[in-house]
């Protein structure tokens, strides 16, 4: 078994980490040669304003009483310079977002891992083409531009990474010391002779990143007073900054001023996916060389923004994230950083039309060379006979394209000269997505060949190892000598044209992963010709019914990641379960209350989205209810406890039970305490914070004293959870647990029921079933097709608990605010930790259920667990093949996000499996007290 579990554990890390490589890897390729404007620039420096977490609409729109949000960026956009949106894309995070304003491309989703913090691959920016960057703001942010920089012209000025506190007075403290750190540092430029010359130079940038908005969006919501007045106080500090520098330089007219921002918002304070309050980002650009606002009569966008905004007459000039680093590198006469992608939006530059021209001649050239050299390495890395060179873009066409935008040049035809450009930019950038792409077809099938593989080999292994379909068929060591050789010659060859091709080594995996898979399979030919007849004769009728309702049950749950409600009707036909399968003539009381339990829990899938708004009194009433439960269960244990015989070891129980509770009680006061806290800007208590990390130490600890007994020690699993999940919590889904927990005592109870219904087994007592020894039963009894409903109702229990507490199928859908008690000062992995267990307790709940019911019903957990695989696996598929890198946004990340989960739920089940078995058989032993006689 072991080997076994590993390998899936290893099949399943491909398959997942698969994605990454095929849809998702690093677009950048290097040596290519700089690409510079050959004119003289307009300006001789540039400023850059990233507003971090700044929504369009949270800007442009007008406050209640019909006056701009910014004053001084309203007055700009109506008076001196030109606006628009920005469109970024996802992941919607800080990191990505400023590499494609500065570096003019889209990373990988791969720098996910780095925290979005270090470098995963080296790349050019504006800042290193420039003479000089001065750059103040996030340790998050600044340093991986200084990193990347050649030589020492990048300079950063950060503020304590311990400043960035979610629960503080105000975050807009950290503009404000940007804002205070540019001003003394003009003003100490004018002693120090080094510092003044170097800022009188040409090609210098100043960056400053401002993060309060952002913090101040997590910590109170995008629509929140503290969310507005932020942008107003930035308004203001762009306003002082801008005439500061003016000032400095004498008003000669030779500065540019760009503010936009890295991402925008949703509404409940989160950003990563693909939401338009995400996507949509304000750019306002004016001073040197920037067009002047032009009045239009009508201009056409699909959304209604223009008339809300009451902009209708301004012309919006939209862009695409990494459109605004050629835009810089222009203004300015820097270098197009090299990796960059962006086209130059002529409509925001006042110059020449021969500059015009050059600069997007530049920029199409720039783009083309990265196409050459993405060809040239793909031609390296093929079989001359097997490389499909891109039709439109061959050799011949490009000579021919840039000797007619050069012609047309010299004739000052610089409108055809202009439109030539664009479309050699749109070749060259299609060619790019061509050659980056070129494997994929060939890498989805082999991953696919493997995934149905594995799949068909653990149907089989269920089959011939637990149940009683097929009879033991001797083997044939002849033929599997010969099938042996034949499979490990196909692997060598396959090897070797991937070494003649000099492919990475995670091409290795995904190709040979399918040989020895399917090598396993072939092997049980003769089980399944078995089968076959088998089944043909017996039950055709039955199997294909049976097969029709599998498929039906599995299509609910792959709908489920797209409309939670599906979840709501899955609930309510498992409400009529007992009603079709005739189980509540014989027990009427648990069909009953297992029917409410679940019309209870379907409520929970049609909730709102966890997070929208925090609702602590909700909380509070969650964990009364689970106090009002265990004082209830206490008095029955205090009954039993006056029958018991051993009553020091039960006395010892009860104070488990106590210390529990208490420790519920002191959550729920926590909760309170610290959302008031918040509420009122003085932090994060300490003490708060103190008890809070202690409670989620001591949980699992208190848990393992609990006696083993089924259903002491699962009241027990539900009191250490909910003392952690209630600390978690902001509304509606500290209640989750409670319903859910519920429905698998019922559960546990109506297994019993069907077993005796089907005549399987006698219906064991349960309320004297013992875990610890319940795992020594060698007289597991074979499958029945029962039992494939029992893994069905686990797996859509395990999507349950992931929806019903208010998930979305994304990976934006977790709400920091829900860590409050434990820590608010920004710490991605530890946040992530902390929102990960947030998610796993209702699985745990499910998990230990599970392994009750597989106790109970006398099954080995081996068998049913393999029918859980081969459900998550046939989802898992689906999802695969549902994943998309076209489209919108929102489409791409919410494809990502569901092959991720469905794959990191089958890890995870298999992880779950495990800690189940520990939860509820393990306990550690009180210290004895010894007996003196007198």
């Amino acid at each position: 078994i072991p080997v076994f579990i590993l390998a899936g554990l290893f099949v399943h890390c491909v398959f997942l980490v698969s994605i990454f490589d095929i849809y998702f890897s690093s677009p950048l390729v290097h040596g290519m040669t700089p690409q510079q404007t050959p004119l003289p620039p307009p300006a001789k420096r540039l400023v850059l304003f990233v507003a971090d977490g700044l929504r369009a609409d949270s800007l442009y729109e007008l406050s209640s009483n019909g006056t701009p949000r910014a004053p001084y960026l309203r007055s700009i956009l109506e008076n001196n310079g030109s606006w628009g949106i920005s469109h970024t894309r996802v992941p919607t995070e800080s990191r990505p977002g400023h590499v494609a304003l500065i570096a003019g491309f889209y990373e990988d989703v791969s720098a996910v891992a780095k925290g979005w913090k270090e470098n995963p691959v080296e790349f050019d920016s504006v800042f290193n083409e420039s003479k000089y960057t001065w750059s103040w703001g996030s340790p998050d942010i600044l340093p991986m531009f200084a990193k990347g920089a050649t030589g020492d012209h990048v300079y950063t000025f950060c503020y304590e990474a311990e400043r960035e506190d979610f629960g503080a007075e105000d975050a807009a403290k950290l503009d404000i010391w940007v804002f205070d750190h540019v001003k003394s540092f003009f003003n100490s430029s004018r002693s120090n002779q080094t510092l003044f010359s170097a800022l009188n130079e040409e090609k210098v940038v100043l960056f400053l990143h401002l993060l309060g908005i952002d913090t101040n969006g997590h910590a109170h919501r995008p629509n929140s007073r503290e969310y507005q007045e932020n942008i107003k106080q930035v308004d203001e500090g762009v306003k002082e900054i801008a005439s500061l520098i003016d000032s400095f330089y004498g008003n000669d007219g030779k500065t540019a001023f760009i503010l936009t921002s890295d991402h925008g918002m949703t509404d409940w304070g989160s950003h990563g996916a693909g939401h338009p309050s995400e996507t949509l980002t304000p750019l306002i650009v004016w001073g040197a060389g920037v067009n002047y606002p032009q009045k239009v009569t009508s201009q056409f966008f699909e959304d209604n923004f223009l008339k809300e905004w009451k902009l209708e007459n301004l012309k919006r000039i939209d862009v695409n994230q990494a459109d605004i680093a050629p835009l810089m590198a222009s203004l300015i006469g820097v270098p197009f950083p090299l990796n960059s992608v962006g086209t130059l939006p002529l409509e925001y530059l006042n110059s020449s039309a021969h500059f015009k021209a050059e600069s997007m001649f530049t920029n199409a050239v720039q783009i083309l060379e990265q196409f050459k050299v993405k060809m040239s390495q793909k031609k390296e890395t093929t079989l001359s006979f097997l490389f499909t060179p891109f039709k439109p873009l061959s050799d011949s066409e490009q000579i021919s394209l840039l000797k007619k935008i050069r012609l047309y040049i010299q004739q000052q035809k610089y409108d055809e000269a202009v439109s030539l450009c664009k479309t050699l930019i749109d070749l060259a950038l299609e060619g790019l997505s061509y050659y980056h792409t070129y494997d994929r077809l060939f890498l989805g099938l082999s991953i696919a060949v493997g995934f149905v593989g594995w799949t068909t080999y653990v149907i089989l292994v269920i089959i011939k190892a637990h149940t009683n379909l097929t009879k033991t068929v001797p083997t044939n060591e002849k033929k599997s000598t010969v099938l042996f050789y034949s499979f490990a010659s196909a692997g060598m060859i396959i090897a070797f044209f991937l070494l003649i091709q000099t492919c990475p080594w995670t091409y290795y995996v995904y190709c040979l992963l399918p040989v020895p898979v399917w090598y396993a399979v072939v092997r049980e030919i003769p089980v399944i010709q078995d089968l076959a007849t088998n089944v043909l004769s017996l039950y055709i009728g039955q199997s294909i019914g049976f097969l029709l309702v599998c498929i039906l049950g599995i299509e609910i749950l792959v709908f489920s990641f797209f409309y939670r409600s599906a979840l709501t009707i899955g609930l309510l036909v498992f409400a009529g379960w007992p009603v079709i399968t005739q189980l509540w003539i014989q027990a009427k009381t648990r069909a009953l209350v297992w029917t409410l339990l679940c019309v209870l829990l379907a409520i929970f899938p049609l909730m709102p989205v966890v997070g929208r708004e925090p609702n602590i009194p909700l909380v509070i009433a969650a964990g009364l209810m689970t106090l009002l439960i265990s004082f209830f269960f206490l008095y029955k244990e205090l009954a039993s406890l006056w029958k018991s015989e051993n009553r020091y070891r039960d006395n010892e129980d009860l104070k488990v039970y106590f210390y529990q509770m208490f420790s519920i009680a002191l959550s729920t006061y926590v909760v309170s305490s610290t959302h008031n806290s918040l509420q009122n800007k003085q932090g994060l208590p300490v003490m708060n914070q103190i008890i809070s990390w202690m409670t989620l130490v001591s949980s699992p600890v208190l848990l393992l004293l609990s006696p083993t007994f089924l259903f002491q020690r699962l009241f027990s699993i539900l009191l250490s959870v909910m003392s952690t999940y209630l600390l978690l919590s902001t509304g509606y889904e500290a209640l989750f647990p409670l319903a859910l927990f519920g429905l698998m005592f019922a559960w546990i109870n109506m297994e019993q029921e069907a077993l005796q219904h089907y005549g399987l087994l006698l219906k064991p007592k349960l309320a004297v079933f013992n875990f610890t020894y319940a795992m020594d039963i060698t007289q597991f009894r074979q499958l029945h097709l029962d039992d494939v409903r029992r893994s069905f109702f686990f797996v859509f229990f395990i999507v349950t608990a992931f929806f019903g507490t208010g998930n979305i199928a994304s990976i934006n859908s977790f709400d920091p605010a829900s860590v409050y008690c434990f820590l608010t000062v920004f710490s991605p992995f530890m946040m992530g930790g902390l929102l990960l267990l947030k998610v796993a307790i209702p699985f745990v709940l499910v998990s230990c259920a599970f392994e009750a019911v597989q106790v109970t019903t006398q099954l080995s957990s081996k068998s049913l667990f393999l029918i859980v695989l081969v459900i998550s696996d046939i989802m898992a598929l689906h999802f695969f093949f549902l994943v998309k890198d076209y489209g919108s946004w929102l489409d791409i990340g919410t494809s990502i996000s569901h092959y991720v989960l469905v794959m990191s739920l089958t890890i995870f089940m298999m992880v779950m499996n495990g800690l189940a078995q520990q939860l509820t058989t393990q306990r550690l032993g009180f210290p004895r007290r010894t007996k003196h006689h007198s």
